[in-house]
C-alpha cells in the first residue's frame, strides 16, 4: 500500500508545508463550516511538557505540517510538544512497550483498532470528540467503530484520519480486454482477470504477510462474499459456507495473477504496477501520485483509475480504512495539556490545511471536512473522501479486542487464503486451520 512521495512531490501537489506554516487555512479559500459549540473548561497543568509518537509519514507535508500546527500549539500555550515519527512496523511494538511499562510518550496514535487493545490503560477522550464531534459535523462510522468503547458512548480514542486501499487499474488496458470498468460481481471480476492474463497484463494483489494488502485482499474476499471473522455476539464464524465459496473464489483468481504474489510485502504490488507488469491491483492514492509527478510515470497515472472494491455479494462495498487512531495514556503526568493539545489539532486552522497537505492520503473522520479543498482539486483522488463513511473494519462483524488484533497481526486470514490459492489445503481445511488459531486467540483474551 505504500509509496513514498519525496517533498519534491509533495510541493508538486499543492502548497508547500513552509506555507502553510505561514498561512494557515487562509493559504485557500475555506468551505469548512464550524459549528458554535461551547469548548470544554480544562485548565492546562503548570509547566506541562508533552511527548507524542505517531506512525512515520508517506507523504512527506503530512509530517511538515503536523510539526508546524504541534509548533503553534506550544507558541499559543507555552506547552512544549515533542513529536516523534516512528516506522509502521515499529509503532504497534512501541505502543505495546508504552502500555506495559506505565512509562513512555504521553500520547500515540496508533493504528486501527489499537485503544480497544489497551483501553485498561488509557484515559477516556469523550470531552474532546463530543465538542469536536458537535463543532464539526459529527464524527463518520469509521471512526464511531475505532474511536468509541465496544456497546459505548465513551471515547477511547480519536480518529485522525485513515486510508483506503481501493482499485486501481489501467484504463487502455481494461478497455482492450473489453470492460470499461472492473465488474462488480465475482464472476465478471473472475472473466476480467483471466483475459488480462492472456493479454500479458495481469492482475496483482498481495498473498503474502502484508500488513496493509494482504489482509486488505482477505478482507475483501470474504465480506465480499458475506463472510466474516465474527458475529455481531463475537463468536468466530470464519469456518462458514460463506468462507468455503470465497475460498474456491481465491482459488480460482490465483493463477491468473501475476507470479510470486504470495511472497509480496506491502511494496510488491506498488513496483509490478509502476513498472506496468501488471494492470489491476489495490492500493491507497500514495501510488497515483507517485506516479503523477514523476515525469517517467505520469503518463501511467494518466491511464489509472481508482475504483472502490467491486460488492460481490455485499450490500456496498466492503473496504476498510487503515485509521490513525490517537491515545492518551494513563501515565500522563499532563493529561489537561494531552486532552488540549489533541483538541487543537482538530481545530478547522489546523486540521483544513494538514487535511489538505496530505492529498487525499488521509481522510477526514469528521463530516465538516469532506469539503476540504483536497477532494476538488484532482478527480481521481475524489473517491477517497468516503473512506470513514465504511462500516467494515478489523474484526467485523464482532466487538472490537485484543484477540481481533492477534488475527491481524498474525495474519490468520491471508494465510488461509494463500494455502487454498497455491493448493497446500482444501477451502474446507483451511477454513477449519483459521477458525482453530482464531478461537485459540479469543480464549487466550477471557
Amino acid at each position: 500500500m505504500r509509496n513514498d512521495i519525496t517533498r519534491r512531490d509533495a510541493l508538486a501537489l499543492g502548497l508547500s508545508a513552509a506555507t502553510f506554516a505561514a498561512t494557515g487555512a487562509a493559504a485557500q479559500t475555506s468551505n469548512i463550516k464550524a459549528a458554535d459549540v461551547a469548548a470544554p473548561k480544562r485548565e492546562i497543568e503548570k509547566g506541562a511538557t508533552l511527548r507524542m509518537l505517531r506512525p512515520v509519514r508517506f507523504v512527506q507535508a503530512d509530517e511538515d505540517v503536523f510539526r508546524a500546527n504541534a509548533a503553534k500549539f506550544t507558541k499559543d500555550t507555552g506547552v512544549e510538544v515533542k513529536v516523534d515519527f516512528v516506522g509502521w512496523e515499529d509503532i504497534n511494538q512501541q505502543t505495546a512497550v508504552t502500555a506495559n511499562s506505565g512509562a513512555g510518550p504521553d500520547i500515540i496514535i496508533g493504528f486501527s483498532d489499537a485503544p480497544h487493545i489497551y483501553i485498561d490503560k488509557l484515559i477516556e477522550l469523550t470531552d474532546v470528540a463530543d465538542y469536536v464531534g458537535k463543532r464539526y459535523g459529527g464524527w463518520l462510522p469509521l471512526a464511531q467503530r475505532y474511536g468509541k468503547k465496544n456497546k459505548s458512548d465513551a471515547w477511547i480514542g480519536l480518529p485522525f484520519g485513515a486510508t483506503a486501499g481501493p482499485l486501481i487499474y489501467r484504463r487502455s488496458i481494461l478497455q482492450s480486454v473489453g470492460f470499461d470498468k472492473v465488474p462488480e460481481d465475482h464472476a465478471g471480476i473472475l472473466d476480467l482477470c483471466q483475459k488480462l492474463q492472456k493479454a500479458g497484463k495481469p492482475a496483482g494483489f498481495a498473498l503474502g504477510n502484508a500488513k496493509g494488502d494482504g489482509n486488505g485482499f482477505a478482507n475483501w474476499a470474504l465480506w465480499s462474499h458475506n463472510a466474516a471473522l465474527l458475529d455481531e455476539e463475537g463468536n468466530v464464524v470464519i469456518n462458514s459456507k460463506e468462507t468455503i465459496a470465497a475460498l474456491n473464489w481465491v482459488k480460482q483468481l490465483y493463477p491468473t495473477f501475476i507470479p510470486g504474489t504470495t511472497s509480496w510485502n506491502d511494496v510488491s504490488n506498488n513496483r509490478a504496477y509502476s513498472s506496468q507488469e501488471i494492470a489491476l491491483t489495490a492500493n491507497g492514492v500514495s501510488l497515483y501520485f507517485s506516479l503523477k509527478n514523476d515525469p517517467a510515470t505520469k503518463a501511467i497515472a494518466e491511464d489509472s483509475e481508482h475504483q472502490l472494491l467491486p460488492k460481490g455479494l455485499a450490500k456496498v462495498s466492503p473496504m476498510a480504512g487503515l485509521t490513525l487512531n490517537a491515545m492518551l495514556f494513563k501515565h500522563s503526568q499532563y493529561p489537561n495539556a494531552a486532552k488540549a493539545f489533541l483538541q487543537y489539532m482538530l481545530e478547522k486552522d489546523q486540521y483544513e490545511p494538514w487535511l489538505n497537505a496530505n492529498s487525499g492520503y488521509w481522510a477526514q473522520p469528521l463530516g465538516a471536512y469532506a469539503e476540504a479543498a483536497v477532494w476538488s482539486q484532482d478527480p481521481k483522488v475524489k473517491l477517497f473522501k468516503d473512506t470513514m463513511n465504511s462500516t467494515y473494519y478489523d474484526g467485523y462483524a464482532g466487538p472490537i479486542s485484543t484477540a481481533t488484533g492477534a488475527v491481524s497481526a498474525d495474519y490468520v486470514l491471508i494465510q488461509m487464503c494463500a494455502s487454498v490459492a497455491t493448493g497446500a489445503a482444501t477451502p474446507e481445511a483451511a477454513a477449519a486451520e483459521a477458525e482453530q488459531r482464531c478461537k485459540r486467540y479469543f480464549r487466550r483474551q477471557r
